[in-house]
């Protein structure tokens, strides 16, 4: 990554706002009005190899965007590879304005963002208690904690 990377944004701040190029066509923004778990990620890397594919089983509920440093082509073929349906955001190679906004310094490094952008958790690497707690949030709207037999 060529230039000086930002700082890392911290909870509770705004992330930055942002407009990408999808996978496929078309743009989006980083924000959005429902819960949004942005994943930066290389085709590459081993932990994001076994991250990507897990995210794939998280309930309903937060609304998944890959962010990949690689090209169109190649992020394709690792998409197709490890079988990921959630919509992936290209962070252009050689400029990367995503990861040096987001200030990226490894991946898989995660957001999940609240409704608007604020940031509610930072998840870098991997770690199965932030998974675990990843599928309480999207369970949580759709999944009683109790109920009579």
């Amino acid at each position: 990554m060529g230039k000086q990377l930002q700082k890392q944004p911290d909870v509770g701040d705004m992330a930055p706002d942002l407009r990408l190029e999808l996978l496929g066509g078309g743009q989006e923004s980083l924000r959005a009005d429902e819960p949004v778990l942005l994943v930066f990620f290389k085709i590459s890397c081993p932990t994001c190899q076994y991250t990507l594919p897990y995210l794939e089983r998280v309930p309903p509920g937060i609304k998944i965007r890959g962010i990949s440093q690689n090209d169109a082509e190649d992020t394709r073929e690792f998409a197709e590879q490890f079988g990921l349906t959630f919509p992936i955001l290209l962070d252009p190679e050689g400029r990367f304005p995503a990861s040096n906004a987001f200030g990226i310094t490894y991946v898989p490094t995660m957001f999940l963002l609240e409704p608007g952008g604020r940031i509610q958790k930072v998840i870098e690497g991997w770690n199965k208690q932030d998974m675990v707690d990843l599928g309480a949030v999207g369970a949580a709207e759709n999944v009683p904690a109790w109920k009579a037999g």
